[in-house]
């Protein structure tokens, strides 16, 4: 009896002088990718707030999930906000001909809903068809300052001739957009420039909402009526009526995107400041911008005339045989990607559960490897990491995960 009056006396004592040593504290600032950018009003705070709720949320069969999908939930492509693990990879799949490309949308195309409501088969991607795109989703901060870069600033990085001679030729992708998105023609030859995907195939962040809600949910809006059809069974309802979830819904979503604030740096140690120097000395910076500027934005003081620390320029550039998928998307042919912004990369392994996964499908776990593996544009460059010596391949390691 003594004993466990010693112990209690010692629980309730540690509590009071210690409460941290047993509870979990809130992370810091700039620690994590569910946090919201600063300087947002209170209206603004809640519509965050309701975002995340509507982001977290797991569909069941009986909310409209399906008929054939690929996650129940935003969170499952995304989680924490960060990037996807490769169990969740999406897939699309078309016939590439050389001189056109055919999404198969009969056959279930442009992407694979590999899961399907109890009592029907999921899609199948047929035999015939010859470019396999297989992606993990994206981190999904930080989007709204993306969307809020002027596209002026963006195509000041352009080089599709590779007029200067450097071996970097990034080119936009400019896409249309739905009547939905704007009835209004883009400033580039009625079409808009591409910034979110993979390959920079859509140019604004409430289609990709839309779109990710329809193609990897089954969730019927607005904008997208009908159930998503089956390539054997045609279109067929579920029981919920449809659209299964409302515009405001759609908004809220949007909106907590927009409002994702990306983490901070990590430590400027001597190594990481080397390894930074050595990252712009070897080419990488070429691609990967360090920063950009957004413009201003009308309702969101936050996403006003901010700096975008993404190391991206978001311009689509040839990577070569080892990354190509032989997919199209608008004007992305099969070796082309969008350059991934770096932002994040010091927290993927947390987020991960202990294993970082790199690339656009998350293939390896190791960033040295992640880098040998860039050719095409990117090769001058990944040729000399290689030529570095082992500590200065270290430093620039080092600073990448910083970032």
């Amino acid at each position: 009896m003594k004993s466990i009056f010693v112990l209690c006396f010692c629980l309730l004592f540690s509590c009071i002088i210690g409460c941290d040593t047993f509870f979990t504290s809130t992370p810091e600032q700039g620690e994590t990718f569910d946090q919201p950018l600063d300087g947002l009003t209170p209206e603004q705070q809640l519509a965050f707030v309701r975002g995340d709720e509507a982001f977290e949320k797991r569909f069941s069969f009986n909310e409209g999930l399906g008929p054939i999908f690929n996650q129940p939930s935003c969170e499952s492509c995304h989680p924490a906000d960060g990037k996807g693990h490769p169990l969740s990879n999406l897939t699309r799949f078309g016939i590439n001909n050389g001189t056109t490309f055919d999404i198969l949308s009969e056959a279930g195309g442009p992407q694979l809903q590999d899961r399907a409501v109890p009592g029907i088969l999921p899609e199948a991607i047929p035999a015939h068809a010859n470019a396999i795109s297989v992606r993990s989703g994206p981190v999904v901060f930080g989007l709204g300052l993306i969307e809020m870069i002027p596209d002026m600033e963006i195509l000041s990085y352009t080089d599709p001739d590779d007029l200067d001679s450097d071996g970097i030729s990034g080119k936009p992708n400019f896409v249309p957009a739905p009547g939905w998105i704007t009835q209004q023609p883009g400033p580039h030859n009625g079409k808009f420039l591409g910034r979110f995907g993979r390959k920079a195939g859509v140019g604004f962040l409430l289609q990709q909402i839309a779109t990710a809600y329809y193609q990897d949910m089954g969730i019927t809006t607005e904008f997208f009526p009908q159930d998503n059809p089956h390539p054997q069974r045609g279109i067929f309802a579920d029981q919920r009526p449809d659209p299964e979830i409302p515009m405001a819904t759609l908004h809220d979503v949007a909106a907590y995107l927009q409002m994702l604030a990306p983490p901070n740096r990590g430590a400027q140690t001597e190594q990481v400041q080397q390894g930074e120097t050595l990252f712009a000395q070897i080419g990488c910076a070429s691609c990967h911008v360090p920063s950009m500027q957004t413009g201003f934005h009308p309702t969101i003081k936050a996403l006003s005339y901010k700096p975008v620390s993404l190391y991206s320029d978001l311009l689509l550039h040839d990577m070569g045989d080892e990354l190509a998928d032989n997919f199209i998307e608008g004007d992305a042919n099969g070796k082309e990607w969008r350059t991934t912004p770096l932002w994040g990369l010091r927290l993927f392994e947390e987020q991960l559960g202990g294993t970082a996964y790199y690339l656009h499908d998350g293939r390896t776990s190791d960033l040295s490897e992640a880098i040998r593996l860039h050719g095409g544009e990117a090769e001058p460059s990944r040729n000399s990491f290689l030529g570095l010596s082992e500590s200065e391949r270290q430093a620039l390691l080092a600073f990448l995960k910083s970032l």
